[in-house]
Parts: C-alpha cells; structure tokens; sequence
C-alpha cells in the first residue's frame, strides 16, 4: 500500500509580497514636477539599482521611500506600512514616521557624521537615542558593525581624522545599526576619491551576498552589472527602461539609455 504525497505547501503571502511597492508617485517643487507617476516594486532580499542623469529624480526617489520628502500624488508601501498621497489625504503622524524610518536605513553621498562624536559613538547614537538600548548593549552591537565594515580598529576616531572611504563605512554602520529591513544608498561612493570607492562597494557587496533588500542609485555601471538584480533607468522624472542588469547596461534598447552609457562605455 502505498502512501499519498504530502499536500502542496502554499506560498507564503508575506515573503510573496513585494517588500516595497509604489505606484503612480508624484512629486512636485512647485511648477518643477521631479516623479512623474513612477512605479517599482521590490521584493524581500532583491538589489535593485537605479542608474540615469543628473537631475532625473533618483535622488527624489529614494528621498520619497524613506519619506524625508513628501510625494504630491500616488501610493507607497514599505513592508506593512502603507500610505497615500494627495488632496484629502491623511498625513503620516511622526510617531509613524520615526517607525517608518527606522526599518528605512539610508547612506546618502556625504557622510553627515557627528564631529563631536567618536566612530564608535555616531553607530551608538541611533540605537540608544531611538530604540532606548542600554549603553553597554549599544556598545557592543556598534563595535560589531564597525568590525563588519573593517574598521574596528576606528573606533575612538573622530570622523575628521577619517579617510572619506572610512567616513563612508561609519555611516553604513550607523544606518545597519538600526537593523533595518531595507538600506538604500544614494550615490554613497560619488564624494570619494577614486582610490577609496573599492571599499565602500566591498561593504555593499557583502551586504548584497547576506540577501539585504537594498535600492542603490549609483554611477558605478561596472558594479551594478554584477551584483544588481534590476537595473532602472530614469529620465526626466520618468523610468524609461528597467530589466536584469546585463539586458539593461549591455544590450539596452532605448536610445536615450544608449546614450546615456556610451559615455561610461567610452
């Protein structure tokens, strides 16, 4: 006699579920209109990366996700966070945005460290002030991302005695150490100088190859051919073409997209 198969296991709606979803999102300066209706989705482990000119609104973007801009129109989504955007809509209460930003780590291009505070201290800063962690605990959770970023022996360095690159990996500490479901990075290796990139992209590699949902605005083409999972390309407040890296950044089909990497080709 033999025995019946075990039933299909359904999927779980949870880890099915796009971790980020935007849809028709808006944001305007005045008559200036930086989004125009853009809509991404990114799921639970996925790097995408967003490539385009200056001034096409990636920046805007990743500034709208983490809510330090206020979108015009349209919807956003992060985890189970959900809001709407627009006439008659309610906005976020800041106890809902602190939360909100909380599961949000960002890097931006300049490195934004206290100067008055040590290495050690600026990762320390977000946890204790924020999640009330004990110092002791803080202590030892900001000594172990400074380890994971190569700089444990920084630790009682102020950030004017910093190299950029190091500067650079201080702040990756500091948003991680808010153990964030999401890290997004604007341009974090466009302030370096050339020599000091590598380690920077080294840091967000590892991050990549642990599975950390990350949405990276970036010029670095050769990086994001290896390690994105999607490549966007923006212009002009729009996304224009968006695909698997290697269809985007080595057999791209839009001209304008063609144009914009002939330089980085060249």
């Amino acid at each position: 006699m033999t025995s019946e198969p075990p039933p299909p296991v359904a999927p779980d709606p949870a880890r099915a579920a796009p971790v980020i979803a935007i849809d028709a999102l808006h944001k305007s300066y005045g008559a200036f209109e930086a989004l125009k209706g853009v809509s991404l989705q990114v799921s639970r482990g996925e790097a995408q990366f967003v490539i385009g000119p200056s001034g096409c609104g990636k920046s805007t973007l990743l500034r709208c996700v983490n809510l330090l801009e206020e979108p015009t129109r349209g919807t956003l989504r992060v985890g189970s966070f959900s809001v709407a955007f627009g006439p008659g809509q309610r906005r976020p209460r800041a106890r809902e945005l602190a939360c909100h930003r909380a599961k949000v780590g960002m890097v931006f291009q300049q490195f934004h460290l206290f100067p008055h505070m040590t290495a050690l201290e600026n990762v320390m800063e977000g946890p204790r002030t924020v999640k009330r962690m004990p110092r002791h605990e803080a202590r030892q959770l900001a000594a172990a991302l400074l380890a994971k970023v190569g700089l444990e022996d920084k630790c009682d360095t102020y950030p004017r005695h910093l190299s950029g690159g190091q500067a650079q990996r201080v702040a990756i500490a500091r948003a991680l150490a808010m153990s964030p479901e999401i890290m997004l990075f604007d341009e974090a290796t466009s302030a370096l100088d050339p020599e000091l990139v590598g380690e920077v992209l080294a840091v967000m590699r590892r991050l990549i190859e642990e599975g950390m949902t990350m949405v990276v605005v970036t010029h670095e083409m050769s990086f994001a051919r290896e390690f994105a999972d999607t490549v966007i390309f923006m212009d002009a407040g729009t996304i224009v073409e968006r695909g698997a890296a290697r269809d985007i950044l080595v057999v791209p089909q839009n001209p304008r997209l063609q144009s914009f990497l002939r330089r980085f080709h060249a």
